[in-house]
């Protein structure tokens, strides 16, 4: 199935050989934009997000970034995608897989990515080679079989994990009809078990729990909700691995979270209190007289909750700026500074 390929050097406005450092600074640029909490279009804003965040997700991890520029420059944003012959998907997983009668896909909605992001990074559903849909023919020896477990990825955000949420989510099985065998006749007439040309096509919807302190990596299972069973077999698992999503303020460490504070010279020197920001509101904390760059300050209480309920901490890190561009009274008074102070960073 072809999904609508997605230009993330253009979702973030850099230049396809972009360094590092312009991917950060333009999606944090873009990230306070459009972060939901603060855009006045809330619902415009929450797509906008989940779009710069899929492309940052890809474009600030090297593994992605070179599997998708592997795709070559000559692909077109707006125009449908199909890998090309002999392309791979990440971890060599897709979610299409081989069935008794036929092939099937997996495809979700309301997980936070496209399904461009789903066809090149996705994972695999596991367990046994998947049946068709619909009762299998007659002259098929029927038996108890287990239905594969099936996973996804899902985009939690920082606010969720804090305070937990309900997701609504869909997964969309398509594949080969077990009744006509994937070719649209049986018994010599149209197949009424499928759409006549041999693909049953069903979604199911379901309500997602997130619960608060969920971590990157961690599997939400919704039992029972992966793929049917056969012959009275279990239906097999649905799995959602947790994705944080980016966060123009914020990096994730285990259940703390980490924010830089810039501080002028003279700050650092003489000390003083600066606001920062945390996932509940802003706070001020104290700089003391003769901080240095890189000092690490902790707000105990101000990261993310753990299983036991306890938060976490956030991790506050100085960056000295130096300005740029200096008045002439300003010079002078740098120059005089110069010529009194005995402080000599090389000793």
């Amino acid at each position: 199935m072809a999904v609508q390929f997605k230009d993330y050097y253009e979702s973030l406005g850099v230049a396809r050989g972009a360094s590092d450092t312009e991917i950060k600074k333009a999606f944090r640029k873009l990230a306070r934009q459009y972060h939901p909490d603060v855009a006045k279009n809330k619902k415009e804003a929450e797509e906008k997000f989940k779009e710069i965040n899929e492309a940052y997700e890809v474009l600030s991890d090297p593994a992605k970034r070179k599997k998708y520029d592997e795709l070559g420059p000559d692909w077109k944003a707006g125009t449908d995608f199909r890998p090309p012959p002999g392309w791979s998907p990440f971890g060599g997983g897709d979610f299409r897989t081989a069935g008794r009668s036929g092939n099937f896909e997996f495809h979700f909605g309301g997980t936070g990515f496209s399904d461009f992001f789903e066809q090149l990074f996705g994972s695999t559903g596991r367990g046994r080679p998947g049946a068709g849909f619909g009762r299998p023919p007659a002259d098929e020896e029927e038996f108890a079989e287990r239905g594969r477990d099936v996973e996804g990825d899902l985009l939690v955000t920082l606010e969720e994990a804090m305070r937990g949420s309900v997701r609504a989510v869909s997964v969309r099985h398509s594949g080969a009809c077990s009744s006509c065998g994937g070719s649209g006749v049986r018994a010599g007439r149209p197949c009424r078990a499928c759409d006549g040309h041999g693909t049953i096509t069903k979604t199911d919807h379901h309500q997602v729990k997130i619960p608060a302190g969920v971590v990157e990596g961690q599997r939400l299972r919704v039992a029972g909700r992966g793929e049917a069973g056969v012959g009275g077999g279990q239906a097999g698992d649905l799995y959602l691995r947790v994705r944080l999503a980016k966060h123009p303020d914020f990096e994730v460490a285990g259940h703390d979270l980490i924010s830089d504070i810039e501080v002028a010279p003279w700050e650092a020197v003489l000390g003083t209190t600066v606001s920062v920001p945390t996932l509940t509101g802003r706070v001020n904390i104290k700089i003391p007289a003769g901080t240095q760059n890189g000092q690490k300050f902790r707000v105990r209480g101000r990261g993310l909750p753990q299983r036991d309920g306890a938060p976490g901490d956030l991790i506050v890190v100085t960056r000295l700026q130096v300005p740029e561009h200096v008045s002439d009274r300003e010079r002078s008074l740098w120059e005089q500074l110069a010529r009194e102070s005995r402080f000599n960073p090389r000793d």
